[in-house]
């Protein structure tokens, strides 16, 4: 009676034995990676410290006379870097630079930016192009970037901070600034072209740039 009894419980314990196991390699098993985060289309912010290396051809005495003019300091702002690593004191990024303040949902914004590339890649070592994203998602502005070809630095501020300090509200927000650190000019009239910059980096900053 014994000896048929384990013969039918035997292969019941084997089924639980199996399963456990099973399940114990199934712990031990590699897990797929999460998903890895898109690389930022972005350049990064180690360099917005350092001078432009070489000088563009002057524009004429009208021009110079105006960016000698009276001009106002950055305001004393610390922002974070999109691409990460150490925040950015507005007033360490060395000029002459042209800061553009912008956000994804902006339609003149999304309008002017492949305009403000253009002007980065066409004054590389005259002048340095910096972007402020400011009320917008991480994800709407990566996906401009990457739909339009930005590849910039761009800053960081959701709290509206920058627009604040210079009691200005509007979208896009265009900083010209020289080697100083001065603005020389803040506009606010709407998308600008490769002709309009050119014409206000020459005007402000003294820097003729082909359109």
């Amino acid at each position: 009676m014994n000896r048929r009894l384990t013969l039918l419980i035997l292969p019941l314990l084997l089924v639980v034995a199996g399963c456990t196991a099973g399940k114990a390699n199934d712990d031990l098993a590699p897990r797929p990676p999460a998903a890895a985060e898109r690389p930022s289309p972005f350049r990064d912010c180690s360099k917005l410290g350092t001078a432009p290396t070489s000088t563009a051809t002057t524009a004429p005495t009208t021009a110079g006379t105006t960016a000698a003019a009276g001009g106002q300091a950055l305001p004393e702002l610390t922002l974070s870097c999109f691409t990460g690593g150490a925040p950015v004191a507005l007033r360490d990024v060395a000029g002459p630079a042209v800061i553009n303040v912008w956000a994804s949902w902006c339609g003149p914004c999304r309008k002017e930016l492949p305009a403000f590339q253009r002007l980065s890649e066409r004054t590389t070592g005259q002048l340095q192009v910096v972007g402020v994203n400011t009320r917008d998602s991480r994800g709407g502005a990566q996906s401009i970037g990457e739909d339009f070809g930005v590849r910039f630095p761009i800053l960081v501020d959701q709290g509206d901070a920058l627009q604040r300090e210079l009691k200005r509200n509007a979208f896009p927000l265009t900083l010209f600034v020289d080697a100083q650190g001065q603005i020389r000019h803040i506009d606010a009239t709407g998308a600008l072209d490769d002709a309009q910059l050119a014409k206000l980096v020459r005007q402000h900053l003294g820097l003729a740039v082909s359109a």
